[in-house]
């Protein structure tokens, strides 16, 4: 875990906001509700917008572009937003603020909910990769072994089989999983092609690896597999899939 100086307790208002940028090249947007301070990523993840352009009333936070809002002491999606911020826990120190970040993995909402344990089981496994931009990660017909988390970055996607493809144009957020192929049983290649946008790091697993521990904590196993279902199916509705 990550532990990274953000800014002055004093340069944040009561019921103000402020988004930083970190050495890490992430932004971290910090809120003084008052009594407490909170941090959260600093880009909405619905598009790339700064939060602190958008409004806090002591409780919610809003995003002025399309108006989603989340609960300010938790992250959590309110109202219109159909994804949760990644929260930070913080240490106020002598008048300073720092935020701990955690892997990514802990960010993924392929794995929200699993243990402490299981998320440290796995992250022991992953690999961190840094990708320059118009890095291939992998391309269609590609054997699907390896499932990957992004930390920061941007990827774009190419959908299609053999000469027919499309742009599927979606964003991705920290902690978002793409190349789900790798988890699934008769799905030996890959039916994208993914290409890094800008310079981007991942944390890179192998299927049978992360299998091979959800089969070993069989709880976890079914929580994983039924957000797994649900990611499925949400972006081969909107987005043509990954």
């Amino acid at each position: 875990m990550k532990r990274i100086r953000i800014c002055s307790a004093s340069e944040i208002p009561g019921q103000g906001m402020k988004c930083y940028d970190t050495a890490t090249g992430s932004k971290v947007l910090v809120v003084n509700s008052g009594d407490q301070f909170h941090a959260f990523q600093g880009l909405c993840p619905h598009q790339d917008v700064c939060l602190d352009e958008g409004f806090f009333d002591g409780s919610t936070l809003t995003c002025h572009q399309h108006l989603w809002q989340w609960d300010v002491k938790t992250g959590e999606a309110l109202g219109l937003a159909e994804a949760p911020l990644e929260r930070y826990e913080i240490e106020h120190v002598g008048g300073e603020i720092f935020v701990l970040q955690s892997s990514a993995l802990r960010a993924c909402e392929l794995f929200k909910g699993i243990s402490d344990a299981v998320i440290g089981r796995l992250d022991a496994l992953a690999r961190r990769e840094e990708h320059g931009v118009a890095a291939a990660l992998y391309d269609i017909g590609d054997p699907a072994d390896d499932l990957y988390i992004l930390e920061s970055g941007r990827v774009e996607f190419e959908i299609g089989r053999e000469d027919r493809t499309r742009m599927a144009g979606f964003m991705l957020r920290k902690g978002e999983m793409f190349g789900w192929a790798a988890l699934l049983q008769d799905q030996p290649r890959r039916i994208a092609r993914a290409t890094c946008m800008e310079p981007s790091t991942f944390l890179r697993l192998k299927g049978e690896d992360v299998l091979k521990v959800l089969a070993e904590e069989p709880a976890a196993g079914f929580l994983v597999m039924r957000q797994l279902s649900t990611l499925i199916t949400r972006h081969l509705r909107t987005q043509g899939g990954k």
